[in-house]
């Protein structure tokens, strides 16, 4: 599916939940330089929380869906980048790509209080430019993503009441190397999708 890709947002736009390394303008992108050991996880089957995820975001409404676009150049184990939408400490979701046991894989983290994985393979897409969008539309956030230019991939379906008060946008995390820069190529405000499917 594919759908009006909206305004483009301004990198000054969003304040980072925690600031990278670096976060480099080149022209229109943005290089982000992750801290080793950021990530983003919660309690399930590894016992574990991490809060240290690089995410840039900016206020989120029903209604409306957020796109990003970076270069899928990923080689480090859980390696990852696509979009973050924030409720509070406990209530997150993150939905992009992430490298796991030498395979790239699309997917989605839900967090309410413990963390669920989704996530398919798609080796394909290594080294592409994809674009990951959240839709925020009948009382659900729906998430795509593919290879930019591409018709986009439904990843999943999750409840997300509309009143709630939520934030999103870009982010990076480097689980286990210092040396990951991922290219933000573009982050967009764009209409809700008008279906699931």
């Amino acid at each position: 599916m594919t759908e009006p890709r909206g305004t483009r947002n301004d990198w000054s736009t969003g304040t980072w939940t925690h600031p990278p390394v670096a976060a480099v303008e080149n022209g229109q992108d943005l290089l982000v330089t992750a801290v080793e050991t950021s990530d983003a996880w919660r309690h399930t089957a590894y016992g574990f929380v991490h809060d240290t995820e690089h995410a840039l975001l900016a206020p989120f409404t029903a209604g409306t869906a957020v796109e990003v676009v970076f270069t899928a150049d990923f080689t480090g184990e859980f390696d990852q980048a696509g979009v973050f939408v924030r409720v509070d400490d406990e209530r997150w979701i993150k939905a992009g790509l992430e490298y796991a046991e030498g395979t790239l894989g699309a997917g989605a983290v839900v967090t309410d209080v413990r963390s669920d994985w989704s996530v398919g393979a798609v080796p394909e897409w290594q080294g592409e430019r994809v674009r990951v969008r959240v839709s925020w539309s009948l009382g659900a956030l729906i998430v795509r993503a593919g290879v930019d230019g591409d018709e986009l991939r439904l990843l999943r379906v999750l409840p997300f009441d509309e009143t709630l008060t939520a934030s999103a946008g870009p982010y990076v995390c480097a689980p286990t190397r210092s040396d990951l820069t991922v290219t933000l190529h573009e982050w967009r405000t764009a209409p809700a999708d008008t279906a699931v499917h």
